[in-house]
Parts: structure tokens; C-alpha cells; sequence
């Protein structure tokens, strides 16, 4: 009944397609944070380098965060080609970016 729902809503055809997704959304995570380590190492952001600042374990979280966020977003419309779903992930990334603040790079369909 819910997965139906969640099927109506992004407009997929089918259950092997819901699964592809969501095979897709997990890759993409794991991947994430493994391809992040070296990007931070790379930068020498660890968190030990923030522990004399204030409140440093939160500046560390925050700056890891927002490193991530780019990488989750490219690799999800990376592997999502991969799966043969680019259409729905660019989408979906459409929809993202616009309600972080990016309205005006994607308009309204």
C-alpha cells in the first residue's frame, strides 16, 4: 500500500525499477563515505586538527558534511546511470537543488 504510494509519487513503472532505485540510493551512500575519506585526508581534515577550537567536534561534523553532500550528489546521478535510471535521479536531484535555494538554475516542470 505505502510502496504503491511512493511508486505513484515518482512516477515508476515498476517493481523491479523500485528495487533498482533503492539498490541505487544504497550504493550511492556507502560509496559516499568511502570516496569522502580521501578527499578529507586530501584537504587534512581530520578531526583532531579541530579539537583545540570550540566546539570543534561540531565544526569538524559540519565541514565533513558539507564535503559529502557534493560527492553523494554527483555519484547518485553517476551510479543512477549505471542502473539505466539517469532520467529519475536528475530528476530527483532537480528537485533537491531546488528546495536548498538553487530555484532559479532549474525551472518548474
Amino acid at each position: 500500500m505505502y510502496f504503491d504510494r511512493l511508486k505513484a509519487k515518482w512516477d515508476i513503472q515498476s517493481n523491479v525499477q523500485f528495487v533498482i532505485i533503492f539498490i541505487v540510493f544504497g550504493l550511492t551512500g556507502s560509496l559516499s563515505l568511502r570516496v569522502a575519506k580521501p578527499v578529507l585526508h586530501f584537504f587534512h581534515i581530520t578531526l583532531e586538527n579541530f579539537q583545540s577550537l570550540p566546539l570543534g567536534g561540531l565544526w569538524y561534523w559540519t565541514l565533513r558534511i558539507l564535503i559529502i553532500f557534493p560527492v553523494y550528489q554527483i555519484l547518485l546521478l553517476l551510479i543512477g546511470t549505471v542502473f539505466f535510471q539517469f532520467k529519475f535521479f536528475w530528476n530527483f536531484e532537480k528537485k533537491i537543488l531546488r528546495r536548498i535555494g538553487f530555484k532559479r538554475f532549474f525551472k518548474e516542470e
